[in-house]
């Protein structure tokens, strides 16, 4: 399945690029397929298919949006703003990121498989193994030596002698779990000045006894305007930015 969406792109761009194509009309005969190239084509429509619904999720597990959409998610919760900024615009805000990063990626890998695919010189398993060699390198240097073990542990596998004899089906899970990791210690660092905040806000309420009073509503105006005042979306995305590797 991670081979055909990597080649995703290929097959639509055969399907949107395609002379005289015509809509296939709806065709209700249960029967059998008469020879084996009417199974061929059959399959490649439920696979696209299949495809437009993976797709999402793939791009989630194969590229930085994770480690972006964790981060935002402990600076708001750092901040105690709840709903704002919104759910949504967090996530717009770590999918543009995200596009931003890997479009080196995405292009390399395009000019290296998917062109020569597309334009006939390449067959298709070379053309799976020159588009997914790029994904595959970026996820080994943003992934820890402890996280591929763990998985080839897992698999009782022997260690790999280079990085052509990682498998991806080794490579995507232990990235996913290096990112996450990764996502949490930014979210340490990012909790620990909201944090030393909220606890001096409340000492300052103690001491004044005034006990009934929650802390988060005085602390919160100071946590924003301390966050504003060091720029802190200019901060946050160029650390998070510059530890991509």
């Amino acid at each position: 399945m991670i081979k055909y969406f990597l080649l995703f792109l290929t097959l639509s761009s055969f399907l949107l690029g395609a002379e005289n194509t015509t809509i296939p009309t709806m065709n209700f005969n249960l029967a059998a397929p008469e020879n084996p190239q009417q199974l061929v084509s059959s399959l490649n429509v439920l696979v696209v298919l299949t495809l437009l619904f993976l797709a999402p999720s793939m791009v989630l597990v194969m590229t930085t949006f994770t480690r972006f959409v964790i981060v935002f998610g402990f600076l708001r919760q750092a901040l105690g703003t709840q709903q704002v900024p919104p759910t949504q615009l967090l996530v717009m805000l770590a999918m543009i990121l995200t596009f931003f990063v890997m479009e080196p990626v995405g292009t390399k890998a395009y000019n290296a498989g998917i062109k020569p695919y597309i334009e006939e010189k390449i067959g298709y398993e070379e053309a799976f193994t020159k588009t997914a060699l790029p994904f595959k390198n970026f996820m080994i240097r943003n992934t820890r030596e402890k996280d591929l073990a763990l998985f080839f542990r897992i698999r009782k596998m022997q260690n790999p002698q280079s990085i052509a004899d990682v498998p991806l089906s080794i490579v995507i899970p232990a990235f996913v779990i290096s990112e996450m990791k990764t996502a949490f210690e930014i979210g340490f660092l990012i909790f620990l000045p909201f944090l030393v905040i909220d606890m001096v806000v409340a000492s300052i309420l103690m001491s004044m006894g005034m006990m009934m009073l929650p802390p988060v509503m005085i602390s919160l105006p100071f946590k924003i305007l301390v966050f504003v005042l060091i720029d802190g979306w200019n901060l946050l995305i160029g650390n998070l930015i510059a530890s991509i590797k």
